[in-house]
């Protein structure tokens, strides 16, 4: 399954004990990074997040960030730090008469680490509740980057086409480019008045088209579309693999415009210049 190394997630889990909302999101990056943002009382969880994501993962830049709202009513389940939030809530103040703006916000003194604490009995439910809320986000999350893969997945096989659409172009126009190459030199011996006798003229002919033969780059070219057709329907992370595509077929295409020696044949490897660039750009967002 091609998956999308960009995407975005977000569920909300309401509780007696309050109310938290997990946030995914993910944008490009050559290996699997994860940073993980939690409230100071559910930092134990931080290894299992991040054992949970790598299973599921194996590229991008992902952030994890969970908000958590506390009922505030909920004393039998927190044990409120009333002297560590008194001072809080005098610093507070102060900033306020000092800045003459803005208000105390009572919930934001509940979030600051250490004000709020709860039992290990109460807190392991708690963070089983929230675990199975991040398996539930992980896979809106993955969903997402699948939906947006497949979408990748389109564009690059109607690239894919066009490519080949180009390598057929191409093949078309070799008997004609060897026809004319064939008519210009004896033009050329013409001029200077130079008599060839037939083998001589042949090999001539022959050294001509060793150095203008692009067979074998469009036959590689070729061979290039089948793999990478076979890459996009494996059921793995294939990114980088696609990546590697892209420079093999920028090495035919470099030869392939290097031997031409014709209008259309340089117009055509162009083309798959630009084919290959719109491919590599889409390439990058894969997992």
């Amino acid at each position: 399954m091609i998956c999308s190394m960009t995407a975005f997630s977000r569920r909300e889990i309401k509780g007696s004990w309050g109310r938290t909302i997990w946030e995914l999101r993910s944008v490009n990056q050559r290996y699997l990074e994860i940073y993980i943002k939690l409230p100071e009382q559910f930092r134990d969880l931080e290894s299992i997040i991040r054992k949970n994501i790598s299973l599921s993962l194996t590229r991008g830049k992902v952030e994890c960030n969970l908000h958590f709202d506390i009922n505030p009513s909920m004393q039998n389940v927190f044990i409120l730090n009333k002297k560590l939030a008194k001072q809080l809530i005098e610093s507070a103040r102060w900033i306020k008469i000092q800045s003459d703006e803005g208000e105390i916000d009572p919930m934001n003194i509940l979030r600051w680490p250490g004000v709020i604490t709860a039992t290990k009995q109460d807190l392991d439910t708690i963070s089983a509740e929230l675990l199975s809320g991040l398996n539930d986000t992980l896979n809106d999350f993955i969903s997402v980057r699948e939906t947006e893969g497949n979408v990748l997945k389109i564009l690059i096989e109607q690239r894919l086409e066009n490519v080949s659409n180009e390598i057929k172009n191409v093949r078309q126009q070799i008997p004609t480019v060897l026809k004319w190459q064939r008519k210009k030199l004896l033009s050329k011996l013409e001029e200077v008045k130079i008599q060839l006798d037939s083998n001589r003229l042949e090999q001539e002919m022959l050294l001509l088209m060793q150095r203008i033969d692009v067979a074998e780059e469009l036959d590689r070219l070729d061979a290039h579309v089948k793999e990478t057709y076979q890459i996009l329907a494996k059921k793995e992370a294939v990114g980088r693999r696609l990546d590697f595509m892209m420079q093999e077929f920028n090495r035919e295409t470099n030869t392939l415009a290097s031997k031409s020696i014709n209008t259309n044949i340089t117009v055509s490897a162009i083309e798959l210049k630009v084919l290959i660039e719109q491919m590599r750009e889409q390439i990058q967002n894969i997992e």
